[in-house]
Formats: C-alpha cells, sequence, structure tokens
C-alpha cells in the first residue's frame, strides 16, 4: 500500500503530500515496521493478557525511531525523507521467535527477531538521520515489546508463555506514526520498501 495515507484531523501539507502538518506546532511521532495480521493482534492480545495498561495505545510493532517531538519546520520533510529511506531497502523475509528480556536494565519482555534483524538495523540508522537525527540512550536492539513496566512475577509469565512463539512474514513497508491527544498511537503514513523486480 504505497505511500497510503491515514486519515487525521489536521490541515494537509499541500497537494500529495500524504502528511498533514501538526496544529500546535509540534507533533509526537516514531516510525516502526508494523506486524502484520493475525500476528500483530495475537501478540496486542497476549499483551493486553499480561494486563499491561499500554497494550490497547500501541500495535504490535519493531520500533525504528521512538517517541520523538519534530517541530512544524522539519515536519513537512518527512515525507520525503522515509520515502528515501524506503526506496533504498529491499522488502525481506522476517522472523520472530522466542522470547527475551532487557531486565534488569528495564522492566521489558519481548518477542526476538530471529531473521531479518540486519536490514532493520539499517533501517534504523536510516530513519534516524536528516529531519529524524537523534542520539539513542541505548544500543539499538530490534524486538516486538509483549511486557513493559509490570511486576516481576508477570514478566517472568509473560517470558514463559511466549517461549516456543514463532511468526514469519514479508517485512514490506515502514510506517510513520504520531501519539494523538489521547495517548494513542496511529498510523500517519505507509512507506514501501523497495519491491524486487
Amino acid at each position: 500500500m504505497s505511500g497510503a495515507v491515514h486519515d487525521r484531523d489536521a490541515l494537509t501539507l499541500g497537494p500529495g503530500s500524504g502528511l498533514r502538518v501538526p496544529l500546535d506546532g509540534v507533533q509526537t511521532v516514531g516510525v516502526a515496521i508494523p506486524i502484520p495480521e493475525p500476528h500483530g493482534a495475537f501478540l496486542q492480545g497476549k499483551r493486553a493478557a499480561f494486563n499491561d495498561p499500554m497494550a490497547p495505545f500501541i500495535p504490535a510493532h519493531v520500533t525504528l525511531l521512538g517517541p520523538t517531538e519534530v517541530p512544524l519546520a522539519d515536519f513537512a520533510r518527512l515525507g520525503d525523507h522515509l520515502s528515501a529511506v524506503a526506496a533504498g531497502i529491499d522488502e525481506f523475509e522476517m522472523v520472530l521467535r522466542g522470547t527475551g528480556t532487557f531486565r534488569p536494565a528495564s522492566p521489558v519482555v519481548y518477542v526476538r527477531v530471529a531473521d531479518g534483524e540486519d536490514r532493520i538495523t539499517t533501517l534504523e540508522s536510516d530513519v534516524r538521520s536528516g529531519p529524524l537525527a537523534r542520539s539513542l540512550r541505548f544500543e539499538y536492539h530490534p524486538h516486538v515489546t509483549v511486557a513493559h513496566d509490570l511486576p516481576e512475577a508477570t514478566l517472568s509469565v509473560a517470558q514463559r508463555t511466549l517461549t516456543d512463539y514463532q511468526a514469519a512474514f514479508t517485512a514490506d513497508a515502514i510506517t510513520l506514526y504520531e501519539m494523538g491527544s489521547d495517548g494513542v498511537w496511529g498510523p500517519l503514513r505507509d512507506f514501501e520498501l523497495n519491491a524486487p523486480a
């Protein structure tokens, strides 16, 4: 769904841009590889089953750019930037398998990326340049969060429950998300990766 634009309430940037100007001059955005169905709904359902309060607000994904405030002056450049990034990477097979954790450094349990990690790491680096340039607090590690900031016992249950989980699919797009005033993340636009001939 090349350049698909998702419906949002704001002013358009202009004909064909597919992005909208944030009304308050600053918009919190993120960029991710969405986990396609039926895998995305399954993982989001598991996150809800672990009583993670963020489950309803965050679709299952692999983060390429975490929450970032983008001023109006830079927002208009995001479409061209992300289009160029996506065009520079061929779509690829991605495999999720088993679980991992960032404990004790951070109370997070995640599903591991077993195949496709090199392509994802390249995408992350390319996304985090130009108008989205920023430094990282931690070394980048692609993953799909399934439990975050929960009691230790719940994190352990989450890690055990999905230890045999596996899913495979083609990663064919990256998505620009915005955080709404209600705290819910919603897609703004998809950017198709290059489809090999």
